[in-house]
């Protein structure tokens, strides 16, 4: 099957407002820059992002905090975002923290159709409020359920027309597990190539998990750097 959509805005075509979404990236590493630039173009609202991160204030989904379309954000960290600390402060944001390899797992058990599962992370704190606790080896477990979306927005290195998908490096990150748990998968790629062209033994996921991909332009790639203080 021939999962080839033109560009981004064909890609997310159906999204509403309201929605839940999945995008994939960690820090500014691997996120989805197309598909987020035409969320902003599309001006949906009262959106739920989850996210490992929310961005910085002109990039990622730093673009959407500052059109005020995120309504809840389901994060791990997001210290580098002013705009999100003025929103979530303000009242303006909900925001859910969840530890960083829990949000990775519930969305795997997404994916996997596992529909909760035990960990002792977060026991004996705020994570831990309203939530089953049960004891393995002696040790206090926390129940964390899956998580789903509506759509999830994946960035790749390589894809070909069946959705086939390798990532490169560390963009792979978050990307995959988000990629298995949306209902509807749409992924940019940098390369965009015929199925024969991709060595079966590379691929991270297979395509029965994508349904819409698309060639990926204009790429900026921004990364975090170390700054620090002149000598003295």
């Amino acid at each position: 099957m021939n999962k080839i959509v033109k560009n981004a805005q064909e890609g997310i075509e159906g999204l509403e407002d309201g929605m839940t979404l999945m995008v994939g990236g960690f820090g500014l590493c691997g996120i989805p820059e197309n598909c987020i630039s035409a969320l902003v173009e599309l001006g949906a609202k009262n959106l739920t992002c989850i996210s490992n991160n929310a961005g910085v204030d002109d990039f990622g989904l730093g673009l959407l905090l500052q059109e005020k379309q995120i309504k809840k954000m389901i994060s791990s960290y997001v210290g580098e975002n002013d705009e999100f600390e003025r929103q979530m402060l303000s009242g303006e944001l909900e925001v859910d923290l969840i530890p960083q390899g829990s949000l990775a797992e519930r969305c795997r058990a997404g994916g996997a159709g596992i529909p909760a599962f035990f960990t002792p992370a977060g026991y004996g704190t705020e994570v831990a409020m309203g939530k089953e606790v049960r004891f393995f080896d002696g040790k206090p477990h926390i129940l964390e359920s899956a998580l789903h979306a509506d759509y999830a927005l994946i960035k790749a290195w390589k894809g070909d027309r069946f959705g086939n998908l390798i990532f490169k490096g560390t963009a792979r990150n978050f990307n995959p597990v988000m990629a298995m748990a949306g209902n509807i998968t749409v992924v940019e790629v940098e390369h965009l190539v015929e199925p024969e062209e991709l060595d079966p033994n590379t691929i991270h996921i297979p395509g029965v998990f994508v349904q819409r991909i698309f060639q990926g332009s204009n790429y900026e790639k921004r990364i975090e750097q170390r700054t620090v203080r002149s000598k003295s």
